[in-house]
């Protein structure tokens, strides 16, 4: 029964989606229109699904899409919006209608010049996602607004993907977290729209960030008040679908010629709920299982500061930020369970799963910048974080043959507290050099992660710790790096190269029992590794026309394990 019970859990998986909508995008005299900025539209509520752009053809593509009805939206530069009829997605691929776009009417009665930012921008080195200032500036989070950027999937789990690999490290402000997974996904939901100006995706970084990560990194840029005086924004928004969920919250900033004082506070509560239906097959057997879930997030985010403005290059800058998330979710399954030659109902399985859980995140800065009107520019950071995840999990699984009557159980807790220190050094200089930015820096981080899983087996009126699969491991990691990084452009292309080198001393220790005979003996292994590797990177980025460009990319990067997920025992 133990391996059946494992079997049903590597399996508790949604099917994931793949239909396809394809489409082109022409002018009126029918040329393509490279670098539209496209949105998908769901026809029930008018939501934005997911954006993209053209490419130099006129072509665009929405992957990963649910079976429904559509509308197209695509704007340009200098031409007027355009919108399509409503289509439907009921195969694995469609072709959305052709979409035209006309040039902007122009009157000589007066003349008025203004501008708006684009949606999306895409330039040699990142593609930018615009949120100040759009449909998309409140009433969501960093989560849901990812679902809609430019070649960033989110599954089923809230795991990011960008361009189709997984590993995407996330930085806020150009300072990478260390979060990842389900951490990950519950921060960014405390991190409201409103707070956001914009993303930048970045698959091919330079060797200015770190070498982690081989699928790119999105860059979450929060906004910055730069208005003189005192002002403040409020912000309030409520959703409703099956359950209703609630955001809020207030930004308040005081600007004068020698400082700058700001502070923002957000909180949201939600609830949602889900449905997953499983039909599989495993030799003889055939498994037939319907799960519900119901979840309830509660998150805070703050930030506070103050810049000193020492004179008109210096800026001196403290920062605290932090936010706390507590979670609750409880899913409940039935499984039933037929033995396949004669498809005769043999027992079912019903299973519960209760995880009450938590995040605390502090986040503490000092910088200091230094900017004259040469192009040289200095900045030092130097940082402190803390996080603290608790996870408290509860799986009861009971067995009930086809009459319904009780066959036996088997109740499992598993409680599984983290903590992670960070501390770093930074420092990056930029300057122009040979009609090009030549930039160097040099960073210093040191980690200490403290993983304890325990899992206990639960009884009638008693639980007790299973020390064969309870574990506790801290970690210990010291990263030193160098970079270089140049960049120029030439008549009609751009070249960037860089070389990142990086020495990194890691150091483990795992703490718990192995049974030799009839006794359980405790064991400490450690180890210690130290390691030097160089990161080259290189990107040739060519100019077709104004409206169009291609690229040739290469870089060398490493996978580390986030930190989380260090103990091989959860």
């Amino acid at each position: 029964m133990k391996s059946l019970l494992v079997f049903l859990f590597l399996f508790t998986s949604a099917t994931v989606s793949a239909q396809k909508i394809n489409g082109v995008i022409l002018n009126e005299n029918k040329q393509p229109i490279p670098w539209a900025t496209v949105s998908l539209i769901s026809s029930t509520d008018s939501a934005v699904v997911k954006l993209a752009t053209t490419d130099d053809k006129g072509s665009y593509s929405f992957a990963d899409i649910s079976f429904g009805e559509y509308k197209i939206s695509a704007t340009a530069v200098g031409l007027d919006n355009a919108t399509t009829e409503v289509f439907s997605l009921l195969s694995d691929s469609v072709t959305a209608p052709l979409l035209t776009l006309n040039k902007k009417a122009t009157s000589l009665q007066g003349v008025q010049v203004t501008a708006t930012r684009p949606l999306i921008q895409v330039r040699a080195d990142k593609t930018i996602l615009n949120v100040e200032g759009t449909i998309n500036a409140t009433g969501s989070d960093a989560l849901e607004l990812l679902r809609k950027a430019p070649g960033v999937l989110v599954d089923k789990d809230d795991n990011l993907s960008l361009s189709g690999k997984s590993g995407v490290q996330v930085y806020i402000d150009g300072k990478p977290s260390p979060l990842a997974g389900k951490e990950l996904s519950e921060y960014l939901k405390t991190v409201q729209s409103a707070q956001i100006e914009s993303f930048e995706i970045i698959t091919n970084p330079s060797a200015k960030y770190e070498a982690a990560g081989n699928a790119g990194i999105i860059n979450i840029r929060m906004k910055k008040n730069k208005s003189f005086g005192t002002n403040g924004t409020f912000n309030a928004g409520y959703g409703i679908g099956t359950f209703p969920k609630f955001n809020g919250g207030f930004t308040l900033n005081n600007r004068n010629a020698i400082s700058n004082v700001y502070g923002t506070f957000n909180a949201s509560r939600n609830k949602s709920l889900g449905e997953m239906f499983f039909y599989r097959t495993l030799g003889d057997s055939i498994f037939d299982q319907k799960t519900t879930m119901i979840s309830r997030n509660r998150n805070i985010n703050y930030k506070t500061g103050v810049d000193f403005f020492l004179n008109k290059f210096n800026t001196l800058g403290i920062m605290l930020h932090g936010s706390n998330n507590e979670s609750e979710s409880h899913s409940n399954s039935l499984t039933s369970i037929f033995y396949k030659p004669g498809s005769s109902l043999v027992k079912y399985l019903r299973a519960e799963n209760t995880n009450e859980g938590g995040r605390n995140n502090t986040n503490a800065n000092i910088n200091y910048r230094f900017a004259d009107t040469s192009g040289h520019e200095l900045n030092i950071d130097l940082d402190y974080g803390a996080y603290r995840v608790n996870s408290d999990q509860w799986q009861p699984n009971y067995y009930i043959d086809p009459s319904g009557a009780f066959m036996n159980s088997l109740v499992y807790n598993m409680v599984a507290p983290t903590d992670i220190n960070l501390y770093s050094i930074k420092a990056d200089y930029e300057q122009d050099f040979k009609k090009g930015k030549l930039g160097f820096g040099a960073k210093v981080a040191y980690v200490e992660t403290d993983n304890d899983f325990q899992r206990y087996n639960v009884y009638t009126s008693n639980k007790e710790l299973d020390t064969l699969r309870s574990n506790r491991f801290k970690y210990k990691e010291n990263i030193n790096a160098l970079y270089a990084n140049y960049n120029r452009p030439f008549k009609g292309f751009a070249v960037q190269v860089g070389l990142r080198l990086e020495n990194t001393v890691s150091e483990g220790a795992s703490e718990g029992f192995r049974q030799v005979g009839q006794n359980y003996i405790s064991y400490d292994s450690s180890f210690k590794r130290p390691y030097t590797d160089l990161f080259p990177s290189m990107a040739v980025t060519f100019n077709k026309n104004p409206m169009s460009q291609f690229s040739f990319t290469y870089s060398r990067r490493i996978d580390r394990p986030a930190y989380q997920d260090l103990n091989p025992f959860e």
